[in-house]
């Protein structure tokens, strides 16, 4: 049984007699009724009825034409499914983030892209910055947006971001009135961190390390607003990029910079190297490197 046989069938009930039906199908008369007999042999059975003037469905013919229909519909639906697919109408990307990173970019990624592309969801997965690149190797995720650098040759990886670490204190700190300050002058600090799933957890450690000192740390926490809170209460100081700062109200709440621009938050987009990549997530990849300029100009 062939599909086009089913729409001869098809035609042929539709329009009544053979004549109109071959003429709708752009197809001979002879051909049309090859198709008819052809789908009549596969299925064992008569459809029509040849033995009255007026075109007549058999009983199974009656039962043929009905789930013909249905078939029929069914392949439509698939081609425009495929074809909104490849016209990027509808579809799922699932987005892998960090909340901190997700915090500052991800409303104005999804904004971006829904206002092209408003049938397609974007479902964020927020993980730490040292789990998320798992999930795209798993593909748990689409694509995520992880701390650089990263060495995995899995990836393929598009810089996405990047900005200057300062130091966030509260508003009455002795280090508050400073115009800049040095890592070593942290030594003695109380300092507040990201918990350990955190790239930026292990990213101040290190860089205390590197200036010869193990940091104290008073707090650990998942949430960004939390460690703020904690500053605004003077309980210790951080070390985070810039563009969070913006992201905070609180007026208890001052950063200073380093002397020179020695910290770096760099970030990457990564997708699974040689992987399939949908129509909706090339097309998200594409907005994504069209905005980069403008959220670097604007942080």
């Amino acid at each position: 049984m062939e599909l086009r046989d089913l729409q001869a069938f098809v035609a042929v009930v539709q329009y009544g007699n053979f004549t109109r039906a071959a003429e709708a199908l752009y197809i001979s008369q002879p051909t049309l009724s090859k198709s008819i007999q052809k789908l009549e042999a596969s299925l064992k059975a008569d459809l029509l009825c040849r033995t009255t003037r007026q075109l007549q469905l058999t009983d199974i013919g009656g039962v043929v034409y009905e789930h013909a229909q249905k078939i029929l519909h069914s392949v439509l639906e698939l081609e425009r499914s495929i074809q909104d697919v490849r016209n990027v109408k509808s579809g799922k990307i699932k987005f892998g983030i960090p909340p901190l990173i997700g915090t500052l970019f991800f409303p104005e990624i999804a904004r971006k892209f829904h206002e092209k592309y408003p049938n397609i969801t974007l479902e964020l997965v927020e993980k730490g910055a040292k789990l998320i690149g798992e999930l795209v190797l798993s593909g748990e995720v689409d694509l995520a947006i992880v701390v650089l650098p990263v060495e995995n040759e899995q990836f393929t990886i598009l810089p996405f971001f990047e900005n200057e670490f300062v130091v966030y204190v509260n508003a009455e700190h002795p280090l508050a009135s400073r115009s800049a300050v040095t890592l070593p002058e942290l030594k003695n600090e109380q300092f507040i961190t990201f918990t350990a799933e955190f790239a930026l957890h292990d990213f101040v450690i290190r860089a205390c390390q590197s200036e010869g000192f193990q940091p104290q740390i008073a707090y650990k926490s998942s949430q960004w607003d939390l460690i703020f809170e904690l500053i605004a209460l003077n309980l210790g100081i951080t070390i985070l990029p810039k563009a969070i700062y913006a992201k905070q109200t609180n007026k208890n709440v001052k950063i200073i910079p380093f002397e020179t621009n020695q910290l770096m938050w760099q970030l990457g987009i990564v997708t699974l190297k040689d992987s399939y990549q949908s129509y909706a997530l090339k097309e998200l990849l594409t907005v994504i490197q069209t905005e980069i300029w403008s959220w670097q100009k604007i942080f």
